[in-house]
């Protein structure tokens, strides 16, 4: 089946054909639970969990794009993506054309050649990033772990390690609430209670010289489309599906330094670590969102302890050593609070 739709402004071609492939499709709309969202969808999502309950009301809705669907003349300077009320559209070149709307919906109109993993990375990826924003969740660029009943997150740069950090964490135990977005809940207005983190999916994303560090065999890991040398690596009994309270934030960076250190963070220290690891936080502005970014960074930086986490950007694998350097600082942070 073919589908014809015009998009004006992309660069590579005034009509993309969309053909709508019957293996992206469920045969009915499938229900997810993942980032504290019920997740309705047209395009099966196997990384996902089952939604608990298939009756109640979902909070988002996946969607294939219809013929009569309108999509913008995007912006000379931004022709990937473009802001449009309450309607955000971005292209990817060989995958898809989306829409997120209104924190609600995401609109989907894949190209003919795209690759299904590729599309769902997207998906689960940038897309959801964006939704969150527009519902005014504040999603960070990181992982996060639990440790005693509470949650840890890794932020930084790409390539900074955070992924494999959470992976160290895995193999000591400890499981994982979230690798790439992590969403976080606030609480109630008022309420003087922690950030809570809303786990995403079993699942993480390691580059092949991580995994061989960690000492796995990346022939047991399927590659991710957009790279032969980056892997999806399942953690079906490593995941925890239950939301947990934010108690810290660990900055991860490299150094020239010869040694791993850890260095408390205090006040407004705190906030371009919160708000230069917002994920996709180049969206901000466009979604016309920094009032209630600055002031939702605000928050969270007084309710959580931050630090920052430095590793030799050369020399022998240290992720280990982070792990026991984070332990005991946890360690100190919870008897302090005792």
């Amino acid at each position: 089946m073919i589908l014809l739709f015009s998009i004006d402004g992309l660069k590579q071609r005034d009509f993309i054909h969309i053909r709508v492939n019957a293996m992206i499709l469920t045969e009915k709309r499938a229900i997810y639970d993942a980032f504290g969202l019920r997740i309705r969808s047209e395009i099966e999502l196997p990384e996902l969990l089952a939604a608990a309950n298939s009756e109640a009301l979902a909070d988002v809705e996946i969607e294939l794009a219809k013929p009569e669907f309108t999509w913008p003349i995007l912006d000379q300077t931004q022709d990937h993506y473009a802001v449009h009320g309450a309607k955000l559209f971005f292209y990817i070149h060989e995958v898809a054309s989306f829409c997120i709307q209104e924190g609600k919906w995401i609109i989907v109109a894949p190209c003919e050649s795209m690759d299904e993993g590729r599309l769902r990375l997207y998906l689960l990826g940038t897309c959801i990033g964006a939704l969150l924003l527009q519902r005014k969740q504040l999603p960070l660029h990181g992982s996060a772990i639990a440790i005693d009943g509470k949650a840890y997150a890794f932020v930084g740069d790409s390539g900074a390690g955070k992924s494999t950090l959470a992976a160290a964490f895995i193999d000591r135990g400890y499981p994982l609430l979230s690798d790439d977005v992590i969403a976080l809940k606030e609480p109630e207005a008022g309420a003087n209670d922690a950030s809570i983190v809303m786990p995403s999916y079993p699942q993480q994303k390691l580059w092949q010289q991580s995994v061989e560090q960690l000492g796995r065999t990346s022939q047991l890991y399927k590659p991710l489309a957009y790279s032969v040398s980056k892997f999806a690596v399942p953690l079906s009994a490593s995941f925890l599906s239950s939301p947990l309270p934010l108690a810290a934030i660990f900055e991860l960076s490299r150094t020239e330094a010869n040694a791993v250190s850890l260095s408390q963070l205090h006040s407004l220290a705190k906030l371009p670590v919160l708000q230069n690891h917002t994920f996709r936080h180049f969206l901000i502005a466009p979604l016309k969102l920094q009032n209630w970014h600055f002031s939702a960074t605000v928050r969270l930086a007084a309710s959580v302890q931050a630090y920052q986490l430095q590793r030799p950007a050369e020399g022998a694998f240290s992720a280990y050593e982070m792990v026991d350097l984070i332990l005991a600082a946890t360690q100190k942070g919870r008897e302090a609070n005792v």
